[in-house]
């Protein structure tokens, strides 16, 4: 019974262990000291998906992944990178999936196909249901 226990306790303990102890990176959570450069690097972080949350923009998320990848964009967008460049290069390392608006190609295009379609089939079931209704 106290195996048991333990191994449950060490179970439950794995994901506080799961960040690691490295301080962030200089730019994960420090802003660029050009007011406009910093706007403009917020503005980038805002559009990029943490990969870790999935749900969270990296400006948003306290996941290190999501630390690093500000610290990264900081820095490009410090050396004087442009936001469409740093993007581009988040995009060729991580995917599609880390931008919110993917690009239209054949693996996202039920993604951009399928809202147009289901609100087309429901003005089908709306138009049907007012038809039967006057009758």
């Amino acid at each position: 019974m106290k195996l048991l226990a333990s191994l449950l306790m060490l179970l439950l303990a794995g994901p506080a262990l799961a960040q690691s102890n490295l301080p962030p990176a200089r730019y994960a959570n420090t802003q660029i000291a050009d007011p406009a450069k910093e706007a403009e690097a917020r503005a980038l972080m805002e559009t990029l998906r943490c990969l870790v949350c999935q749900g969270q923009s990296i400006a948003d998320s306290d996941a290190e992944m999501a630390a690093d990848m500000r610290a990264l964009v900081r820095s490009r967008i410090a050396t004087g990178e442009s936001s469409a460049s740093v993007r581009q290069g988040l995009i060729r390392s991580y995917g599609d999936y880390v931008t919110y608006d993917p690009p239209l190609s054949p693996v996202t295009a039920p993604l951009w196909i399928a809202p147009l379609l289901l609100l087309a089939i429901g003005g089908l079931i709306a138009a049907r249901s007012f038809k039967r209704k006057r009758r």
